[in-house]
């Protein structure tokens, strides 16, 4: 046989291997229970977002020991293989998979099987472990031996979808966590930890997770444990919720990384694109400081795809002052309805003040009341409750959540005292609110920073490190803010609500 007919013979034998595996997913998808898919976080790669994973990988050559946790039927590792053989001339390919799954497994065991044919035919050493275990516990052992000397497990690749669950603070898996010395909630956070834990130096994962490990105080520690020692060489965002997932019900924004175990940080690959199958995605070279801010303690993760977000990034970044500097406060709205459902009114009325929820924003506007069916529009006033109101003026509130079909990230509503003739008001546990140490804001300054937040730039840039629908108070605090006089002089300009003119304001600032 010729050189080129054993090449064409090659790429024959790989030709059909992920679209066979993914053939296998398909199937599968319909023999999991509906109800405990999600539950479980089980949502299993398609084979054009597996070859992207695989495609993030810089070097498939020489001896692979590869990382595949929660693998499904074993799309991520086809997808490794398939580009290793296609585009490398690896020694040996050593495969290591966990799967909990019963209805999984016998996929998976098949999948391998047809990734060692292949590498095989291609004069490829071949070996494969479906572990039918819990990753954390066995990731946990396999660490704590190797640092006591009696481990000499060896991997060089990662490639993970992992669970998307949160981990109870009470449950086993969290003591087993921090016995390793790991603290983080939620699976897919724990499981790209461990497997980095569990890499040599040198070695790379990639991963898809939601991006919500971007910001926020939650996952402060996963991304120390990414950035600290590590180079964070790529990322790549869908500019749609479910395309890297067609078929399953994933509501937040994903994002794949890849990361090289102890390499000095360069720059970052930033790619966007619509979907998994996107022929024209958008890529550029960011230098790091554009996608991690050195003067934020928190270390958010800013996903800038385009020179125009670079500079949203330099203007609204750049702004002067932070809440702190500003002598203002931002909190979550104290009230929790179905805590106190005893006091919830339809209607204001006697020994009643108003409650308001995010059904009252109505176009930049709190609106008060509003008729509905589900929501009350009144809190009683009385012992229980007193200690949850605020003195009646004017806060700038901000929607917690947004739902999938509003454009918007940030949605700020401009309160003011005079809707009702009260002492106090509650703001219901799904908004935050500006306030000065508690008290009502001054109403100039009040419209300033209701123009600033409700403009198309700011929500822009928080979209740039916020990948869900859910806006935070630690949120709100890292964002930067014009000067106290620049709120002033722009709220005195408005009267009424106007995007237009809004955006023209914080252009000119």
């Amino acid at each position: 046989m010729t050189k080129n007919s054993a090449l064409v013979m090659k790429l024959n034998v790989l030709d059909r291997l992920l679209e066979i595996v993914d053939e296998c997913r398909i199937q599968a998808n319909g023999q999991l229970d509906e109800a405990t898919r999600g539950q479980k976080g089980q949502f299993m790669t398609p084979a054009a977002a597996a070859r992207i994973l695989a495609g993030k990988f810089r070097d498939l050559s020489g001896e692979l020991n590869i990382i595949d946790a929660g693998a499904g039927v074993g799309s991520l590792t086809t997808a490794l293989v398939e580009r290793a053989l296609s585009d490398f001339s690896p020694i040996s390919i050593n495969a290591n998979v966990w799967e909990l799954e019963n209805v999984l497994v016998e996929n998976l065991n098949y999948s391998l099987e047809l990734c060692g044919q292949a590498a095989t035919e291609s004069n490829v050493a071949w070996s494969s472990k479906v572990n039918h275990k819990d990753f954390i516990r066995h990731a946990v052992s396999l660490i704590q031996q190797r640092n006591s000397g009696r481990g000499s497990v060896s991997f060089n690749k990662a490639i993970l979808n992992p669970p998307y669950l949160k981990i109870a603070a009470s449950s086993e898996e969290r003591k087993l966590l921090r016995s390793v010395g790991v603290e983080t909630g939620n699976l897919y956070s724990c499981f790209v930890t461990l497997a980095l834990m569990l890499l040599e130096h040198g070695g790379e994962l990639v991963a898809i997770t939601p991006r919500s490990f971007c910001n926020g105080p939650y996952f402060n520690d996963f991304r120390r444990v990414l950035l600290d020692g590590n180079n964070l060489n790529k990322l790549h965002v869908f500019e749609s919720r479910t395309s890297a997932f067609k078929g399953d019900k994933v509501l937040q924004e994903n994002v794949i990384f890849h990361l090289i175990k102890g390499e000095d940080q360069g720059p970052v690959e930033v790619i966007s694109s619509t979907c998994a199958n996107d022929p024209e995605p958008i890529t550029r070279i960011a230098d790091f400081h554009e996608v991690v801010n050195q003067n934020n303690p928190d270390r958010f993760i800013h996903i800038v795809t385009n020179d125009e977000q670079v500079e949203i990034a330099r203007r609204i970044g750049g702004m002067p002052c932070s809440l702190e500097d500003l002598g203002i406060e931002v909190s979550t709205g104290k009230v929790v309805d179905f805590r106190t459902k005893p006091n919830l009114r339809h209607n204001l009325g006697e020994d009643t003040v108003p409650l308001i929820y995010p059904m009252h924003f109505q176009n930049g506007l709190i609106e008060y009341p509003v008729e509905s069916k589900k929501k009350p529009n009144a809190i009683v006033l009385n012992e229980d409750t007193k200690k949850m109101m605020v003195p009646n003026g004017t806060y700038i509130l901000v929607k917690r959540l947004t739902s999938k079909e509003e454009k918007r990230r940030i949605v700020a509503g401009l309160y003011t005292g005079s809707l009702t003739n009260v002492s106090v008001v509650g703001f219901e546990n799904k908004t935050n609110y500006f306030h000065a140490g508690g008290q009502p804001l001054e109403t100039d300054f009040a419209k300033g920073l209701w123009v600033y937040l409700n403009s198309h730039i700011v929500d822009q840039y928080f979209r740039q490190f916020n990948g869900h629908t859910q806006v935070n108070a630690t949120d709100l605090y890292t964002l930067r803010y014009p000067s106290y006089e620049q709120l002033i002089n722009m709220g005195k300009k408005v009267r009424q609500f106007d995007q237009d003119f809004f955006d023209e304001l914080v252009a000119d600032l």
